[in-house]
């Protein structure tokens, strides 16, 4: 069952279209084709929860669901808390 979230980093949002069988890491690897960053240099936290979301689970464990928000943080060092406009 298809469906999309919405991963915001700063005032920037991207659309992924997905499905809740797909991992974090397969998110992450669609995120690399637009932003050109590397999938590790990524974090992705659930903003509902403030959860950082683990690359080997699926949506559906992680209980992202359609429309979720989704924040982005970039690594320099240390990864540092997306803020999400």
């Amino acid at each position: 069952m298809a469906m999309y979230i919405r991963v915001k980093r700063h005032k920037t949002t991207y659309f992924i279209q997905c499905d809740p069988t797909e991992t974090t890491l397969d998110i992450k690897q669609k995120l690399q084709a637009l932003i050109d960053q590397p999938s590790n240099n990524q974090q992705l936290t659930l903003v509902a929860t403030n959860d950082i979301l683990d690359d080997l689970k699926t949506l559906a464990e992680q209980k992202v669901e359609n429309d979720a928000v989704v924040g982005l943080a970039l690594r320099k060092g240390l990864f540092c808390i997306p803020f999400v406009n």
